[in-house]
């Protein structure tokens, strides 16, 4: 009875959050009260862990919207596949560690806020992770305009969960956060996320309309062979993390010449259980079957295949690899091909690489595909 009434209560809560919310359209929030808001988001979604779930005293609406959280948090594999207690887990905590007083307030420092009149702003997320459009759902609000959000199927309880917390913290977010499944209308300018394919679509129907449109993106690792078994290990994290469905999943390494690969296998082997999931395993077994008839000369270890190939998106269970001769090359290289490029991670100097490991928890300031989210919506 007690799961019953919680799964009536989220229920309840997503039905009506995918309404038009009409409530106090005209309430004004300063951007200290729209920081206040998502501190005390940080605040509540720091009880959800990796380590484990916490309930902590003097959070406000717990009693609310914990239970909640806990009881979506167990279901969300019912609604996607991929959606483990573990990865949904970790973006909760990543989100919590970002909102704090000390982060909103470095990121929003540089800008000039309040010279606009507020907008609406349609934001088309993706679902390929948990919570995947929660940055430009915080943009949008953090910039003080009024968000339209169409979600993804793949991830389509969490953001309104979170979108109902925010109204009982700070209700003049009442009438600034709504939901639709239909076309979308009213809307002064939009942010779509997508594939190389939808964003021709996106073009055609939002081009008129001021807009940030993105495309398929990987990410990279940069070796040289000096690096530490710690750090390697540390780079398989962001190999693995979200089964390698998120743009800041590593699909791709650039290796010197004679690279030996099996320090890439040592320091995967603490992934090794990995394999006893499913749909990764199903995937596996397809791609290696591919490859085999194919005839294509790859390395495995049972959960994870090694090819060299020149492409830099690299199949689920699969990693690319390719040699380099000299790093300025490279650097080159990767200079030419930043617009497939979500972001570079090495322990060499590079320009804009971030560290083995770092690449799952970017900073508020780190935006995708480097195009200055803020900065657009405050001039729009």
């Amino acid at each position: 009875m007690f799961r019953k009434d919680l799964q009536v209560k989220l229920e309840i809560i997503v039905r009506i959050l995918v309404i038009f919310a009409t409530s106090n359209p005209e309430s004004h929030m300063e951007l200290k009260e729209r920081i206040e808001a998502f501190i005390s988001l940080g605040k509540f979604l720091s009880q959800f862990s990796t380590k484990g779930i916490q309930q902590k005293e003097n959070i406000p609406h717990n009693e609310l919207f914990f239970d909640a959280f806990k009881m979506q948090i167990k279901r969300a594999k019912e609604y996607n596949g991929w959606f483990t207690e573990d990865n949904v887990l970790f973006s909760l905590e990543s989100w919590g560690k970002a909102l704090t007083e000390e982060n909103l307030l470095t990121w929003t420092k540089p800008y000039k806020f309040d010279s606009n009149p507020s907008k609406n702003v349609a934001v088309i997320m993706a679902g390929n992770i948990p919570l995947v459009g929660f940055h430009d759902f915080l943009s949008v609000l953090i910039s003080g305009h009024s968000l339209i959000a169409k979600l993804s199927s793949n991830d389509k309880y969490f953001i309104p969960l979170v979108a109902k917390y925010l109204e009982y913290v700070a209700p003049k977010f009442k009438g600034s956060i709504s939901f639709t499944e239909d076309k979308l209308e009213g809307f002064d300018a939009v942010i779509a996320t997508g594939s190389d394919n939808t964003s021709r679509y996106f073009d055609y129907y939002f081009g008129k309309h001021p807009h940030i449109i993105r495309k398929n993106r990987n990410t990279v690792a940069v070796l040289d062979g000096n690096e530490t078994d710690t750090q390697l290990e540390k780079m398989s994290d962001d190999i693995f993390r979200y089964f390698g469905l998120g743009c800041r999943s590593i699909s791709k390494l650039f290796l010197p010449k004679g690279y030996d690969l099996d320090k890439i296998f040592k320091a995967v082997f603490k992934h090794k259980d990995i394999v006893n999931y499913e749909r990764y395993a199903n995937n596996y077994e397809y791609n290696k079957a591919v490859y085999l008839m194919s005839l294509f000369d790859i390395r495995e270890n049972g959960f994870l295949m090694l090819k060299e190939d020149e492409s830099y998106a690299s199949p689920i269970s699969s990693l690319f690899y390719e040699y380099y001769d000299d790093i300025d090359g490279l650097k080159e290289k990767l200079a030419k091909d930043t617009d497939k490029i979500q972001c570079i991670t090495s322990e060499i100097e590079m320009p804009n690489a971030i560290a083995l490991g770092a690449t799952q928890t970017p900073n508020l300031w780190e935006y995708a595909d480097g195009v200055d989210t803020l900065q657009f919506l405050l001039t729009i």
